[in-house]
């Protein structure tokens, strides 16, 4: 069944699932989310060969929110092995310095790889997918398995500031075209992993430079809202323009964008066009779907992380202070949970997806 066709039924029964990774900062986070997840059931946890063989809550440092969830503590880690890890269903909060080879042994196995990794995201036949924005993209598995002789499958989510600034854009993208864009991050510390920056360089500072970031934001967006069409995922025509900073800030990406329309459109059309929009239908009503994808704020101070941060259990993205830009058409402000909607989040929503779509091995 493809993302456009009429979704199935909730599964009967947990599927089994792996988080790979499962140590670190955005692995907890996978670790937490699905904790007592209606669908799925964290089997096993698998991380380096330095930590396999302990208990998860052995060799863990648990820095993510609430408490370590009892059903975790005393798992046994796992190496990263297709041969060793059993469930059909893997979440990858892998390095990219290991990630592309063990996701495709892992994929090349026959298992479903849901990947917070950049190292496959801009591959050709790999789709790179927000649940509410594109989720059509997802027939490119056909040709992935096609082009890769494989039965497995390799899904990304992008990075964590181009998920926040394609979902804040995708309602006017939709309705208007985006033909330039330009846009500065403001990237919390968490975005770095733990132990991250280290305080002597970041507090009471902006480092104006996270490698290989606005990269990833000026063609993952493209890709994000680019159409399909047969076997290929054609990027969208927008020009992007990305300024990318690291804060003092602990969770929570802000995005500030100026953007010239196809079609023109003044504050008041911008501004509806956000407030209507809620995703594709297929991606409703999903376990880890937020009522609203997108909030927008009318306070002229909003949004901040500290006040929004946790809109929509981190899913929801809020976006305020739209307004006329003298050099563009519009501007405005975006911002997001950078670990929840731009990491392990959107894995988990992707996988929720697929299981509706019937993409998942049974």
């Amino acid at each position: 069944m493809t993302p456009a066709s009429s979704p199935t039924t909730q599964p009967r029964g947990r599927r089994k699932v792996a988080v790979l990774g499962a140590t670190g900062t955005v692995g907890q986070t996978f670790v937490r989310l699905l904790e007592d997840h209606p669908w799925f059931e964290l089997a096993e946890v698998a991380a380096s060969e330095r930590t396999a063989g302990r208990t998860y809550g052995e060799c863990v440092r648990w820095v993510t929110r609430g408490q370590m969830p009892a059903s975790v503590v005393d798992k046994k880690v796992l190496t990263c092995d297709p041969a060793v890890v059993s469930s059909d269903v893997v979440f990858s909060a892998l390095d990219s310095s290991v990630a592309g080879e063990v996701e495709t042994a892992f994929a090349s196995a026959g298992k479903a790889v849901l990947s917070n990794a950049k190292n496959h995201r801009m591959a050709p036949d790999v789709p790179l997918v927000i649940a509410e924005v594109n989720p059509g993209h997802l027939r490119m598995l056909e040709t992935q398995r096609r082009n890769r002789r494989w039965d497995g499958a390799i899904v990304t989510n992008g990075n964590c500031s181009s998920i926040v600034l394609a979902l804040a854009l995708a309602p006017i993208h939709q309705r208007f075209g985006i033909t330039e864009l330009f846009v500065s991050t403001m990237q919390a510390v968490s975005g770095a992993g733990y132990p991250g920056v280290a305080s002597l360089d970041i507090l009471g500072n902006v480092i104006p430079f996270i490698k290989d970031e606005e990269d990833k934001v000026e063609n993952e967006l493209r890709k994000f809202l680019g159409s399909l069409n047969g076997d290929e995922i054609v990027a969208a025509p927008i020009t992007v323009s990305a300024h990318c900073n690291r804060v003092a800030v602990e969770t929570g990406h802000t995005v500030c964008v100026s953007l010239r329309l196809r079609d023109r459109a003044n504050v008041s059309e911008v501004e509806n066009a956000l407030r209507e929009w809620c995703g594709a239908d297929v991606a409703r009503g999903l376990p880890s779907s937020p009522a609203r994808p997108i909030e927008l704020l009318d306070f002229p101070d909003r949004p901040q992380p500290r006040r929004d941060v946790t809109r929509g259990a981190g899913m929801t993205v809020s976006v305020g202070r739209v307004r006329e830009d003298q050099l563009f058409d519009v501007k405005l402000v975006a911002m997001g949970d950078n670990v929840v909607r731009g990491a392990a989040g959107a894995s988990v929503l992707n996988a929720e997806l697929m299981v509706k779509c019937g993409l998942l091995p049974r």
